[in-house]
């Protein structure tokens, strides 16, 4: 049986990394901060309470766009420390800019492939919470293979997080939504917060409402929350 340490490196990729324009107050962010609030990416364990300077519970987002919303977690609790991966450099530079403003300390980035992350820096049974929110949908057919949210991540996640950990996903493409939840459900390690709920969880209150979120529910769109804990 294959072991999450033992993946091949990935040759099919969830991002494209198409950098995008970088404001002056992203990049000012970036030359300014990545040194305090980055880590560099390494092929060695990473000791995440050395990261942070502190023992306290340890979340890791993937994927955390412009950083609105990680900022404004981290900010509501700053009991907690939250490690954002993330490849693009205006994202990056949005999030430590959000930093600096709000003086965020239990902040911490690594701008690298998150599957790379995991398989060599992220300990074992080290994280208390693991945060996707909005992924990537790929929605032609021919692209979902490049989908976040396959089997191999799910088992190397699961295999990162504590005992009672919990994994939450979010997004607004239903049809993603059913192949998360099929994804999810098929891990033996993780456990469905919500089954009595056709497997779809409302949407906890640690989670903002983002304005594009906003703006799609005034549409009649719908957003699919999933939270599973490790068993």
């Amino acid at each position: 049986m294959t072991t999450p340490e033992q993946l091949p490196r990935r040759a099919i990729r969830s991002f494209v990394l198409r950098q995008g324009r970088v404001s002056a107050a992203q990049q000012r962010a970036h030359d300014a901060l990545l040194p305090r609030f980055g880590i560099p990416f390494a092929p060695a364990p990473l000791s995440l309470e050395a990261a942070f300077e502190r023992k306290a519970p340890k979340i890791l987002e993937i994927g955390f766009g412009m950083g609105e919303t990680t900022a404004r977690i981290a900010a509501a609790n700053p009991d907690k420390d939250y490690l954002g991966i993330e490849v693009h450099t205006p994202g990056v530079g949005s999030l430590l800019k959000e930093i600096g403003e709000k003086g965020l300390t239990n902040i911490r980035i690594i701008q690298h492939d998150a599957v790379e992350v995991l398989q060599t820096m992220i300990e074992p049974e080290s994280l208390d919470g693991v945060h996707i929110f909005f992924p990537d949908p790929w929605p032609k057919k021919r692209h979902h293979k490049r989908r976040l949210l396959q089997p191999p991540l799910i088992a190397l996640l699961a295999s990162r997080m504590k005992p009672g950990a919990y994994l939450h996903t979010a997004t607004d493409w239903e049809e993603y939504a059913v192949q998360m939840l099929q994804v999810l459900s098929a891990e033996p390690t993780l456990l469905n917060t919500a089954a009595e709920a056709a497997g779809f969880a409302p949407r906890p209150s640690y989670r903002p409402q983002t304005k594009f979120e906003t703006r799609g529910l005034k549409l009649g769109h719908c957003v699919w929350d999933l939270v599973f804990s490790k068993r």
